[in-house]
């Protein structure tokens, strides 16, 4: 049986699906109902409500080997979600469990995407003239499949899963400009603003907190880049990294297959 946390987030639905084509058994914790149905649909055994101390609950447990998503430089402490990330690492290494650590880079986020094909902009919060390494979504869940079925091969590793090239905005707009067949702009947007058009009807903790994160993300990144080495994801994946051209024009093709099954 094979835990999945936060099972419809962006890493786990993608996860979960490939975990159960391989024939696994799966268990899975997600934070609403709605997430919880659909993964049930789909073949999920167990469906549990998200707790607190997850790593100490396995060790009590007996659970064998505990796979953490983390985030690449976590030791970058003046980023909020990388300090919790760092804080967790450390506890688990601590904990006496068989642990692997997957550490990926910037996400390619569909998300990200609206704003290019419905209005001709790729935006982000930090300087446009930094550069980024970025991975894709299905890179990344093929390395945590490929962990979860044979643990013992990845134990007391940590593995940083990054794609091939570094990207500032500009490059990246250009990229989607190849992509899409017209000019697309790059804009450097608020946090606020960001943060805002993402979690409208938010309680007020959750957006005050999302926040804070957004604004430490636009000052750590405009001050500097955030990059990394593609080595270790091509190794563990047998093939190439999917570049961000591929993954924007599957994101287009999508997009566009969309707009004309509403028409």
């Amino acid at each position: 049986m094979i835990l999945v946390t936060s099972a419809y987030g962006n890493q786990g639905k993608r996860l979960v699906p490939k975990l159960l084509r391989a024939g696994h058994r799966i268990r899975v914790c997600v934070q609403s109902e709605g997430s919880a149905e659909r993964l049930r649909a789909i073949g999920a055994h167990e469906v549990l409500d998200m707790g607190f101390m997850i790593i100490d609950a396995a060790r009590q447990a007996g659970v064998g080997h505990f796979v953490f998503s983390s985030v690449l430089h976590a030791i970058t402490t003046d980023l909020i979600q990388h300090e919790i990330k760092r804080d967790i690492e450390e506890h688990l290494l601590s904990s006496g469990l068989e642990f692997t650590i997957l550490q990926p880079s910037n996400y390619m986020l569909p998300l990200r995407m609206k704003s290019v094909f419905e209005e001709g902009v790729f935006r982000l919060t930090w300087s446009l003239d930094r550069y980024q390494s970025m991975v894709d979504l299905d890179d990344v869940t093929d390395v945590a499949a490929l962990v979860l079925a044979d643990p013992g091969v990845h134990a007391a590793a940590t593995y940083e899963l990054v794609g091939e090239g570094r990207y500032t905005a500009h490059d990246i707009g250009a990229v989607l400009s190849e992509v899409v067949g017209r000019k697309i702009a790059v804009e450097q947007i608020d946090p606020e603003i960001f943060t805002r058009a993402r979690l409208a009807n938010a309680e007020p903790g959750v957006f005050e907190h999302q926040l804070r994160m957004s604004r430490a993300i636009a000052a750590r990144y405009s001050g500097h880049d955030f990059v990394g080495n593609p080595n270790v994801l091509k190794w563990l994946l047998g093939r190439a990294t999917t570049p961000f051209e591929d993954f924007a024009r599957k994101e287009y093709a999508a997009f566009c297959a969309n707009a004309v099954a509403l028409e």
